[in-house]
């Protein structure tokens, strides 16, 4: 069964927190997709990667790069699984229709956007009513993801 997990971002945006979740997510052993609202956003988030931390490096591609089942990280802006993933990211309030896909996917939610905010609310009845395993984590002072009741 697939566990839906929406991290609430209150503290840090988007960029700044999903470095830390890809590799925590690689260090375990998974494979990853992100899923980008669209191809602009898709190439963005490829150069920030690239460029975020100059002591780190994150192996992701996109189809620009090609090698897809070699890919430990696919950027995408479509329902696909080309490397295998058993993680799916969702970004930038992007929608998936394959998660069933996928063991875990990440919801990323925008906590200073209401309608994002609103729209998630949506989301969570509807997956929770298909019959998957909804959480909610949400950012500490720290900085560290705590699982909400």
């Amino acid at each position: 069964m697939t566990e839906i997990r929406f991290y609430h971002l209150q503290r840090q945006n988007e960029h700044q927190v999903l470095p830390s979740l890809l590799s925590k997510a690689l260090s375990n052993g998974h494979k990853i997709i992100v899923k980008c609202a669209n191809d602009a956003e898709k190439e963005k988030l490829n150069e920030y990667l690239w460029t975020y931390n100059p002591d780190s490096f994150l192996p992701h591609g996109s189809n620009k790069d090609g090698n897809e089942k070699m890919q430990p990280i696919w950027l995408t802006a479509k329902d696909e699984n080309p490397n295998g993933a058993d993680v799916l990211i969702i970004s930038q309030g992007a929608q998936a229709e394959n998660m069933d896909d996928f063991t875990l996917c990440c919801e990323m939610l925008d906590g200073q956007d209401e309608d994002a905010v609103k729209d998630a609310r949506t989301r969570w009845k509807t997956y929770k009513e298909q019959g998957f395993e909804v959480t909610y984590w949400q950012q500490s002072d720290q900085g560290s993801w705590e699982k909400k009741a």
